[in-house]
């Protein structure tokens, strides 16, 4: 059996070890209330999701990183197609997108920065193919 890719295991929030177990409990973060609803363990291979008490703290860093990246990409993708100048209002208007779309789009980049976080501490173990798929998430007949 192949294993998933690098990226597709990050952008479906699958455990880093095995690539195979989801992260999260409810997959859509636009539930609030379940937003950091994490199992303790990967239903898959086992592996623990908090390695030490406080480990959740460092994806500040991460989600910071990732917003400033997304609001760079903002300004560009708005400056390419309205302009911004200094003689009209045009760049408060690009905070305000800038604003709606970081609003939008939050819930997605914490869990994003969670899961990125966790695969920077644990590698991908290709033994964990050979343990045996979970009734959950084996394919049907």
């Amino acid at each position: 059996m192949k294993s998933r890719s690098l990226l597709a295991s990050l952008f479906t929030y699958k455990c880093p070890r095995c690539r195979r177990g989801n992260m999260f409990t409810d997959p859509n973060p636009y539930h609030l209330r379940k937003m950091f609803s994490m199992p303790k363990h990967c239903p898959e291979c086992g592996q623990r999701y908090e390695l030490e008490v406080g480990f959740w703290y460092g994806t500040g860093y991460v989600s910071y990183g990732l917003t400033v990246a997304l609001s760079v990409f903002n300004l560009a993708w708005y400056w390419l197609i309205f302009g911004i100048s200094v003689g009209d209002n045009s760049i408060y208007w690009w905070l305000l997108v800038n604003a709606l779309i970081l609003l939008v789009a939050m819930p997605w980049l914490i869990r994003f920065s969670r899961v990125m976080y966790l695969y920077f501490f644990v590698r991908y173990d290709p033994e964990t193919e050979q343990l045996p798929r979970s009734d959950k998430t084996s394919p049907a007949s």
